[in-house]
């Protein structure tokens, strides 16, 4: 058993398939599908289920992804004082985020970061479930860090640090009833029909849990899983949406309106608590916030 053949488990374990894994490594599909096998014989079992169209791990898969992930912790630490003495970081970083939220300049930062540390690789991740799938995949471990927005405190399993923030705006067509009005309340809009993202992203869970607490019962008619196109369905007529400011930005024939009792959509960059942090990662931390860094 090798240090590589953990590395490709861990991989297709976190991509659930071959070609991902391949891509994410950098490496042939081949030489990926040879180590998880190697490995596999080795240790006497299925790490993986290959009798569906997507691969998936087994019993015992499961139940040694936890210990692998340690190991490889280990010996990234190991890797990190070396390079500590060399005054050079290398490795790799995995990074969630939620498309078409534009609160943070991600090309920018990233940018900057091949420019200050050019051995390390960075991959991004758009989010598949809004900001709670980016949250399951910080616990599991598939992502490193990740730029999300939450509606409450910040979980006890993750560090997180607010990077961004916008209010809330009602947007509604030029000819809508309130289009006139300075601020509405939330008991203002109990008849109206709502374009909004579905339940796990974080705006939704903003409004709807501001909606509970005010006691205000709302139809949601539309879901859309890009918060840049929400807009453009009340342009069209098709409903009211309670969006993050800089979502409705650009929209058409729409009246922004400040709403009462609604916090702000607010990103920030998050980690899991349980899980080492590479010199890598701490860098990254340091460029995006100077003189806060949440996993230290």
């Amino acid at each position: 058993m090798d240090l590589r053949q953990l590395e490709f488990f861990s991989a297709v374990a976190a991509e659930l398939s071959f070609t991902r894994a391949a891509d994410r490594l950098t490496i042939a599909q081949s030489a990926v599908s040879a180590g998880v096998r190697s490995l596999e014989s080795e240790l006497g079992v299925e790490l993986f289920d290959r009798s569906r169209r997507q691969i998936r791990l087994t019993g015992a898969g499961d139940l040694l992804l936890p210990k692998v992930r340690e190991a490889l912790d280990a010996v990234n630490e190991v890797r990190d004082a070396a390079q500590e003495t060399a005054h050079a970081i290398t490795g790799s970083i995995v990074i969630g985020l939620m498309t078409s939220v534009t609160l943070v300049d991600v090309p920018g930062l990233l940018g900057l970061f091949r420019t200050g540390h050019p051995g390390v690789g960075v991959r991004l991740r758009a989010a598949r479930r809004g900001s709670a799938g980016l949250l399951d995949d910080l616990a599991s471990g598939e992502l490193d860090l990740a730029f999300l927005a939450l509606s409450g405190p910040v979980p006890a399993s993750l560090t997180a640090q607010p990077i961004a923030s916008s209010p809330m705006v009602l947007v509604v067509p030029e000819a809508h009833r309130l289009a006139g009005a300075r601020t509405v309340s939330l008991g203002d809009l109990e008849r109206e029909e709502f374009i909004d993202l579905p339940p796990g992203y974080a705006s939704r869970r903003i409004v709807d849990d501001a909606f509970t607490v005010a006691g205000v019962e709302r139809r949601v008619m539309i879901e859309v899983s890009d918060i840049g196109t929400a807009a453009e369905y009340v342009t069209n007529g098709l409903g009211v949406a309670l969006l993050p400011a800089f979502a409705a930005r650009d929209a058409r024939e729409v009246r922004r309106i400040p709403v009462d009792a609604v916090p702000n959509f607010t990103v920030y960059l998050a980690a899991s608590r349980t899980r080492r942090v590479s010199a890598a990662v701490r860098a990254f931390i340091d460029l995006a916030l100077p003189g806060e860094n949440p996993a230290r």
